[in-house]
């Protein structure tokens, strides 16, 4: 079953979250220690008005366990959306605030991470909530949806194409080189 998710899922959503975004967790935040990515994930997870925020997060869940979970929202909010963010690691833990770029772009739906619990991948779930992610983009009204998938990940990159997402452009984001891929809902 997919569902919004809550706050009270921030302890499975979390580390979900940590995993697809990988490294880029660690470079948005300048963080290494993986206990207080956590801290700071799940502090925000349970906010509302922030790009992390259960109200922007879809979860896969069956039995009473969230095995999936997609993070998405209106590509255009973006700096607004990660304004309180970069503001709250900055000042709390004292790092520099960097120029992290902007990975969507205005007037789509943008898939920020979608992700499977290890013990539950190859079974379609994480297809599942990309195509809840696009039912979601059309009930708000938009037209374009987007995400990026690292060059280096070709198995990614068959999925979307599977699902009729194209590569518009290739964007550099945080040392990375990713195509932007968008699915256009007609």
């Amino acid at each position: 079953m997919i569902r919004p998710a809550s706050p009270a899922d921030a302890e499975e959503v979390v580390p979900l979250i940590i995993q697809a975004m990988g490294k880029l967790a660690n470079k948005l935040t300048n963080i290494d220690e993986e206990k207080v990515l956590i801290e700071i994930f799940t502090y925000f997870f349970q906010l509302k008005g922030n790009q992390y925020s259960y109200e922007n997060t879809l979860v896969y869940e069956e039995e009473g366990k969230v095995l999936g979970s997609l993070n998405a929202y209106d590509g255009g909010k973006l700096p607004e959306l990660r304004k309180p963010f970069l503001n709250y690691v900055a000042e709390r833990y004292q790092t520099s605030k960097l120029n992290q770029g902007t990975e969507t772009e205005t007037g789509e739906f943008y898939l920020d991470s979608i992700s499977v619990n290890p013990t539950a991948q190859g079974k379609g779930i994480g297809k599942q909530l990309i195509i809840a992610g696009i039912d979601w983009a059309e009930k708000l009204g938009h037209h374009t949806v987007g995400l990026l998938v690292e060059n280096n990940n070709p198995d990614a990159q068959r999925l979307y194409k599977k699902m009729n997402f194209v590569i518009q452009n290739e964007k550099q984001f945080m040392g990375g080189l990713y195509h932007h891929m968008v699915f256009k809902i007609k």
